[in-house]
């Protein structure tokens, strides 16, 4: 039996974005103002500081501030879970304990990036992570951008710690998202990670979700998870379908990132531009945005 209350793990989790004022800095209110912003949609938690949240691009004090205005505006509402994943293993752990400090309820990690790490390596990276606190551990299996496979035998011997409870599961198989699951046991808990194939996942045995889409339908993402609860699959299958087109057009901007933030924009919820090298929205993409945005709105009081 688990440590831990795992149901408050199950679900639906934004993956956050980042909020930065006009000159491109952190901003501490636009942060809080987002996480406000998801309290209300039905999502079970955030993932704070992943890729969505560009913590790879930012420095660990930064990193730091974006949490601690997290948890004081939403932190006894939502689960928080934090990405801590640093190049270097010294960083992850300094970000790993400011986490605990901070009433976080789990922390995350991808292996380190840039260089080809060995199993033995990342293994290491993790446990310095883990070891550094009482909280929980979830993986962050993202192999198309770290560069890191993660085996199965890897998974099962993390896996067999008490405080690793999950793997967020960005790899593109769900076979292997499966077989995570099949041998992580009953309780551990396995997020799909594509969102794009939300509901593939949900039926091959995720727990929940992660996504950096669902900040701008998160309704329509709860809505698809109940869906999926209550066996409706053609209704699931559907919305997913939807989804996937609104997903589709979100790609077609330079920049993903740019282009969900411009939506929170339109929103009245300003987040600031994405920190280069990723690109924000061109002046002539506005008008389009306009219109996705209409579409996304709509589609989200349909499905309410």
């Amino acid at each position: 039996m688990s440590a831990w209350d795992l149901d408050k793990f199950k679900g639906v989790f934004v993956a956050m974005y980042s909020a930065y004022d006009e000159a491109g800095d952190v901003c501490e209110e636009r942060v809080k103002k987002l996480a406000r912003y998801y309290v209300d949609s039905g999502v079970k938690g955030l993932y704070v500081g992943g890729s969505s949240g560009e913590g790879i691009l930012q420095n660990a004090e930064e990193r730091k501030k974006v949490l601690e205005a997290v948890m004081k505006e939403v932190g006894e509402e939502l689960t928080i879970i934090v990405h801590v994943g640093a190049n270097s293993t010294r960083e992850s752990v300094e970000l790993a304990v400011h986490a605990e400090k901070w009433g976080a309820d789990a922390i995350s990690a991808v292996p380190a990036i840039y260089y080809r790490l060995s199993e033995n390596s990342v293994e290491k990276h993790w446990q310095e992570m883990i070891d550094s606190t009482s909280l929980p551990f979830i993986i962050y299996n993202i192999p198309q951008t770290t560069g890191f496979h993660l085996t199965q035998s890897l998974f099962k011997k993390m896996a067999a710690q008490e405080k690793v409870i999950g793997i967020k599961m960005s790899g593109e198989s769900v076979f292997e998202l499966q077989q995570f699951k099949a041998n992580g046991g009953k309780e551990f808990i396995v997020y799909n990670g594509p969102d794009e194939q939300y509901l593939g996942g949900r039926m091959m045995g995720a727990d929940g979700g992660i996504g950096g889409t669902y900040g701008v339908m998160p309704e329509l993402f709860c809505q698809l998870d109940t869906y999926f609860k209550q066996g409706e699959i053609e209704k699931a299958q559907a919305l997913q379908d939807k989804i996937n087109a609104i997903i589709t057009k979100l790609l077609s901007y330079p920049s993903l990132y740019g282009a969900t933030k411009a939506i929170l924009s339109l929103r009245g919820v300003e987040t600031g531009a994405p920190r280069l090298p990723l690109l924000p929205v061109e002046e002539k993409h506005w008008e389009d945005l306009k219109k996705l945005n209409e579409e996304i709105e709509s589609a989200m009081k349909v499905y309410a």
